[in-house]
């Protein structure tokens, strides 16, 4: 009987202080699971540290590690992604870098998706990280869930294995910018939930800033949700009516009371400001929708490569 092939796949960006952890931490792990053969596959986000020529001298001592190098750094969302769409095994295993996805989980991973589950994924309700994120995220989640047509998957950052009939249908799919938990629930796949406590990142600087979290937020909202665009559509509606009418009873007033009834300046800048906030808030949502089309149409490659190792 064939050995089936787990592929492991973490995205790099500046790790120089992890990735050599990270890489022995998993072999040590995987080194009892002798009915498998595993490829490590490492897609880096052209990182400027030394990362890549650590890589270099890693991939040159194990033909099983796999690097690709990008032209450029193609962002958080679209270069893991690609690395996923390049794996070939029977079951491919998604991890961070920076050592707060435990290896240690892996067995676990396998010997759920060997029971039949197609995804199996790890989700943090504790995270030892920052306590303020961490209560951002878990009501950031429990929004879009509530708003989303599907089921979203609270607390996970990716971190789990994926079946190759998944990786095949998310190749399908060829999303150019993907919210994969929210695709993951759309595709409708039996998934295993396994928590952990999300450890500290105890070496180099996190990649997570306010624009990457605003960008992941935003992204699962217009992907997954038209509550937004239909909220705005309704409350413009409804604006619309009040201020209509407004407009007809200071009308009425006027004529009723002409002389003693002054057409004041505040009225006047209170519904103007107003309205004003309306159309803009307005012209923000609808913008991020037609930013999500743009983004389709363009049709763009969501990786160009610079250079592949041991492929």
């Amino acid at each position: 009987m064939a050995r089936k092939l787990i592929s492991i796949v973490t995205p790099t960006y500046n790790e120089i202080h992890n990735i050599e952890e990270l890489l022995s931490q998993v072999y040590e792990v995987i080194k009892p699971l002798e009915n498998y053969d595993f490829e490590f596959l490492v897609i880096d986000n052209c990182s400027t540290d030394g990362t890549q020529d650590k890589l270099r001298e890693l991939a040159a001592k194990n033909s099983s590690l796999k690097v690709i190098f990008n032209n450029r750094n193609f962002g958080h969302i679209r270069s893991p992604y690609w690395g996923i769409l390049q794996s070939t095994g029977d079951a491919t295993i998604y991890m961070a870098s920076d050592l707060q996805d435990p290896p240690n989980l892996i067995p676990e991973f396998i010997q759920n998706w060997e029971k039949g589950f197609e995804v199996v994924l790890a989700v943090k309700p504790t995270s030892a990280g920052n306590p303020l994120m961490h209560f951002l995220r878990r009501h950031y989640y429990h929004l879009l869930d509530k708003i989303s047509n599907v089921s979203i998957i609270k607390d996970s950052t990716g971190f789990g294995i994926y079946d190759k009939k998944v990786i095949s249908q998310l190749r399908e799919i060829n999303d150019p910018y993907p919210f994969l938990r929210g695709l993951i629930s759309e595709l409708g796949y039996s998934v295993k939930l396994i928590p952990f406590n999300q450890p500290r990142r105890l070496r180099g600087l996190t990649k997570n800033n306010v624009f990457t979290l605003y960008d992941i937020a935003i992204l699962g909202v217009i992907s997954h949700s038209l509550v937004p665009i239909r909220f705005v559509g309704l409350f413009g509606a409804l604006t619309s009516i009040i201020c209509f009418a407004l407009a007809i009873v200071f009308l009425i007033l006027k004529l009723i009371w002409w002389n003693s009834f002054p057409m004041g300046y505040a009225p006047i800048i209170i519904v103007v400001s107003f309205m004003f906030g309306i159309v803009l808030l307005s012209i923000a949502v609808l913008g991020e929708y037609i930013a999500s089309i743009h983004t389709y149409a363009r049709r763009r490659p969501i990786v160009v490569e610079k250079e592949r190792i041991n492929f």
